[in-house]
């Protein structure tokens, strides 16, 4: 009994291993191509362990898909390979059609092959577990539900297309080839290993060495926020009892602003770390900072930027029984304090490469 992991090096995929070795004993070949977001230090606490078996390599490699499968005989596949940041989308969408579209297509395309060589009788067993986002929903106002499974795609980004587009192509293996697949589609993400270029991390990391805390437009965009170790148990249970061919969306039940998130992590790092005993300064003035919250600086929102994104999650609860178990108050604390424990982890993650696209991106 093992699984083949895709994608998990990175941050939600590697939360996802250690998760799972946590829970279980059952081996793991983990397939990562280990772009800039691909950090194996997360996994560093399984450096010698017989039941984790790192590839590096790319889902868009046939060859290599079809000699994993064939060695080492996966009873499930959970696919969370992608390139998944909405900014990079918007400067390079290439990289996320040819990793998000044609390496789900050509991941698909080995596992129907290998699936279809199984004997008859654990055919049905198999599972193809796809992990995707509510941002192929599109965007919601103030006013509207949340998005249910029910609601049709409106992407708004290359990113959020691409994984639209990945979707459908699971779906129709499904559909047309009898493939056990399932779909999850998740809310924002936040934790631990996560590289600091999405909103949370960022602050934390740049609040800590005084520079801007950028926020997108006037900082009203809201977001559902899902503790990255409540989305592994979610990922768990449906991968144990969820229906082939079901979708099932996963959030935290914690709309936020970006603001209003930006402003909890600085009211956090006020009582953990106080700016004034770390000798904290500005970057652009040099004065000293007596509280994080006045390093907020407004930039130029991000072009089509989704205002709302909420998710109904009565579907997972009542079928799978599932919930999250962390509200944003402690998921927010235990995510701030990781960062506070592990500065080594993130010093080794800022490359000049990270430095220079931060200032590309945000103009400070």
């Amino acid at each position: 009994m093992t699984l083949l992991v895709t994608g998990g090096v990175g941050f939600i995929g590697s939360n996802f291993v250690l998760d799972w070795f946590r829970c279980s004993d059952e081996p793991i070949v983990n397939l990562d191509k280990l772009t800039y977001a691909g950090n194996r230090e997360n996994l560093a606490a399984l450096e010698g362990d017989a039941r984790h078996t790192f590839v590096q390599g790319d889902i868009g490699d046939r060859a290599l898909l079809e000699r994993l499968l064939a060695e080492h005989r996966p009873r499930a596949v959970v696919n969370f390979a992608a390139e998944s940041h909405v900014d990079r989308s918007i400067h390079g969408p290439e990289d996320f059609i040819q990793t998000n579209v044609v390496g789900t297509f050509r991941l698909l395309e080995a596992v129907r092959a290998y699936w279809s060589t199984l004997p008859e009788a654990e055919r049905p067993a198999f599972r193809f577990l796809h992990v995707s986002t509510d941002e192929v929903y599109g965007s919601l106002s103030p006013t509207d539900p949340p998005f249910a499974e029910t609601n049709r795609y409106e992407p708004n980004s290359p990113y959020s297309a691409s994984k639209a587009a990945s979707d459908h192509l699971v779906r129709a293996w499904h559909h047309t080839y009898g493939l056990p697949v399932l779909t999850t589609n998740c809310s924002n993400n936040y934790g631990p290993y996560h590289f600091p270029e999405k909103l949370i991390p960022l602050i934390i990391v740049n609040a800590l060495a005084g520079k801007p805390l950028p926020v997108y437009g006037d900082g009203q965009q809201v977001r559902d926020w899902l503790y990255v170790g409540d989305h592994c148990s979610a990922i768990r249970r449906v991968l144990e009892a969820g229906t082939p061919g079901q979708t099932y969306n996963i959030g935290g039940r914690s709309e936020k602003t970006n603001l209003e998130v930006v402003r909890t992590v600085c009211a956090l790092l006020d009582e953990l770390a106080p700016a004034p005993q770390r000798g904290v300064r500005d970057a652009r003035s040099g004065a000293p900072v007596e509280r994080y919250e006045q390093l907020i600086t407004f930039v130029a929102d991000r072009p089509g930027h989704d205002r709302r994104y909420a998710m109904d999650i009565r579907k997972i609860e009542r079928e799978l029984g599932w919930r999250p178990a962390e509200t944003f108050e402690s998921g927010i604390r235990k995510t701030v304090q990781w960062y506070l424990d592990h500065p080594q982890w993130v010093a080794r993650v800022q490359s000049g490469a990270y430095r220079q696209w931060v200032a590309q991106q945000y103009a400070i």
